[in-house]
């Protein structure tokens, strides 16, 4: 991988974890294109890292709502930031589960199976021109929306499946407000990214040549600053309901992808 891959991968990056068209099914194209040869662990240990680099962009944008989290947790009181704390606890379960279950499964899907991208990337434009037909509520997300959001996160580890893309239609589809459905799409995350890198640090799972330090932290630094403003730019669509845009999107790139296959 070239130093200027890894800044357009960290872009690809950064720009999809938020925007609803699969950061992971967006990468697994670029490194189609790009005819990347890695090892499944090398390729990987890329993929997580640039996926660390949006989790520390979301903390970053929603520090306040993070520092009010971690209060809610540790002050042991019945308050809204301590349901909302547990509402996130039990979004992470589904995810948690399925990610510790079939990990390895989940990692031969992402060594150039491109054909399974086109198609899940239609299901998430299916999803996508759902969502922005549903009428805007003042509805919160309740437990037992947390616990269908969470198997919706799940399902969204699928390369091609739109995380923020699955998590905020399902929760608008829900009847749940948009701006809510947003926030809470991206805070869900952030424990599942930290746990998953703590996780394959502690088991020496992620691959690491210092030789290539420098591209690691170009793609990075790149997938970090994309990232501030993508997360921004995605909660102001939500709330303007703009999400048939990015259905068409992934229409177009799936059907795409599916021709590309067939016809290589």
């Amino acid at each position: 991988m070239s130093f200027l891959e890894a800044i357009i991968l960290g872009l690809i990056q950064g720009l999809t974890e938020f925007l609803p068209v699969s950061s992971s099914g967006h990468l697994e194209l670029a490194k189609a294109i790009f005819g990347d040869n890695s090892l499944p662990e090398e390729s990987l240990t890329f993929t997580v890292l640039l996926h660390f680099a949006t989790a520390l962009s979301t903390l970053v944008i929603f520090r306040k709502e993070v520092f009010k989290i971690i209060k809610g947790l540790f002050r042991f009181k019945w308050n809204d930031e301590m349901i909302f704390s547990l509402k996130i606890i039990i979004s992470m379960i589904p995810a948690a589960i399925i990610g510790f279950k079939y990990e390895s499964q989940f990692a031969e899907l992402f060594t150039g199976n491109i054909i399974i991208v086109g198609y899940l990337l239609i299901v998430t434009g299916l999803l996508l021109y759902l969502a922005d037909r549903a009428k805007n509520t003042t509805k919160k997300v309740s437990y037992k929306n947390a616990v269908v959001i969470g198997i919706a996160q799940a399902i969204a580890m699928l390369p091609g499946i739109s995380r923020s893309g699955a998590t905020i239609s399902t929760s608008v589809l829900l009847g749940n407000d948009k701006d809510n459905a947003a926030r809470f799409s991206f805070l869900m995350v952030i424990p599942l990214i930290f746990g998953k890198i703590l996780k394959d640090i502690i088991n020496g799972e992620i691959s690491y040549d210092s030789q290539n330090f420098s591209i690691l932290f170009a793609g990075f630094l790149a997938a970090f600053i994309s990232g501030l403003f993508a997360c921004t730019w995605m909660i102001s669509l939500v709330k303007k309901s703009k999400l048939s845009y990015f259905a068409i999107y992934c229409f177009i790139v799936g059907f795409l992808t599916i021709l590309f296959t067939y016809y290589d």
